[in-house]
């Protein structure tokens, strides 16, 4: 197997090239990353590990994408495509951001249909894409609607808009799977539940407690590790192993739980506040907490081998850290 992964500078992506580099079935992993140079990890501009081949491209730039394919993917034989490049912040927006969450993902599917080499395309998709509920938390599955909100904001339809034209592309040559991801709740991911709870206090709708399931980076890359060693395709979600209500979340991460109420959320996200010493700022989505709704993974269970396994590690303030530090240090 001869892979190239996008967005490999990045946390998911560097965690998916380790775990090829480390497998015996891989051949050779070409890392794509915005960055001029490896990250030190891998040598810098001189990988140490002859299997991996990294190269720079800007994927916003439809000309690079053209080239990569059809030079560093040709000239390695390519046969597989892990594709997770995203902007990671969902704060930004623009045209700029649009080609590289929509944009890109377009160029190299499109591309990689009649590439000579190429025969199987893996999305890292999101479980944001669904349409999901308002009402009581309900499992997820792949028939459930999309989100078509029009008054979405820009990260939102961007992943809506990408997952859609990697489907289209499904019944042909190309062997092509989507996993549906749960929310990566890990630093450097662009998750605003982790932004969240690693602010000092956490405000919540009083009286709903939506429950949430959120996906650690070791079983985002079990999942993609299974995607790439099979031959199904379709659409598949992935669930974490993790799925709690909001307010447990928030005491996993030991931080202030002030539920307020409901139309109070909106001008709180927005606001920038000094309380008891700790500043933050909440600028999430307020939708995410006005629905319950886990993803039902039996799909990628069944076909893909896929369970998730690895609990993901919750943000923890500075003290708590260091005290859990002293008590490993005197057991």
């Amino acid at each position: 197997m001869r892979v190239m992964v996008t967005g490999a500078t990045a946390a998911l992506g560097a965690a998916i090239v380790d775990d090829l580099r480390a497998a015996r079935d891989v051949a050779l992993v070409l890392a794509v990353g915005l960055s001029p140079e490896a990250p030190a990890s891998w040598g810098g501009g001189s990988p140490l590990d002859p299997r991996l081949v990294y190269h720079a491209a800007d994927l916003t730039r439809s000309r690079e994408v053209r080239d990569l394919l059809h030079g560093p993917a040709r000239d390695h034989a390519i046969d597989t495509i892990v594709h997770a490049a995203h902007h990671r912040s969902p704060h930004d927006g623009g045209h700029r951001v649009h080609a590289q969450n929509v944009e890109a993902a377009r160029a190299l599917v499109l591309g990689s249909a009649d590439h000579p080499t190429i025969r199987r395309f893996v999305y890292r998709s999101f479980a944001e894409v669904y349409a999901q509920p308002y009402t009581t938390t309900s499992l997820i599955d792949e028939d459930a609607p999309l989100d078509f909100d029009p008054a979405a904001p820009q990260w939102l339809r961007d992943r809506v808009e990408t997952d859609l034209i990697v489907c289209a592309q499904r019944g042909g040559p190309l062997q092509i799977a989507v996993l549906r991801c749960a929310e990566l709740l890990a630093p450097g991911t662009g998750s605003q539940l982790w932004d969240y709870l690693s602010s000092g206090v956490c405000f919540r709708p009083g009286g709903f407690d939506p429950v949430v399931n959120v996906l650690s980076i070791a079983d985002a890359v079990a999942a993609v590790a299974a995607a790439l060693r099979s031959t199904e395709t379709g659409v598949f979600n992935i669930p974490g192993a993790d799925t709690l209500p909001l307010s447990c979340a928030i005491a996993e991460s030991y931080r202030a739980d002030l539920p307020v109420p409901g139309v109070m959320m909106g001008p709180l996200y927005k606001l920038r506040h000094v309380v008891a010493g700790f500043e933050f700022r909440y600028d999430l989505n307020i939708r995410r907490f006005h629905f319950g709704g886990v993803l039902e993974g039996s799909r990628a269970r069944r076909v893909l081998g896929y369970v998730p396994r690895t609990p993901v590690c919750w943000p923890r303030p500075w003290w708590r850290l260091l005290l859990e530090r002293l008590t490993e240090a005197q057991s």
